[in-house]
């Protein structure tokens, strides 16, 4: 498994800039965003062992980063 962050730029090169834009003109885009980039760095210090839980606690985050990410995506690719 790699423990590399997803941040949502170097998932989605080819929507960088449409994400920077709807950070700035989208507020529930933007929350979307906030979101993920907190379930995102939850998941990426458990994986690293910094901030460790337990299994299916670090699944559950792993699924709401997904989710949030499927989500991010539909906006982005309308």
């Amino acid at each position: 498994m790699s423990h590399t962050p997803h941040q949502l730029a170097a998932d989605f090169p080819e929507y960088a800039e449409k994400i920077r834009d709807l950070r700035q003109s989208d507020a529930h885009f933007a929350r979307l965003v906030d979101e993920y980039d907190a379930v995102n760095e939850v998941v990426h210090k458990a994986e690293t062992d910094l901030e460790p839980m337990d299994d299916l606690a670090l699944e559950a985050q792993r699924k709401e980063r997904v989710r949030l990410k499927d989500e991010i995506f539909a906006l982005l690719s309308r």
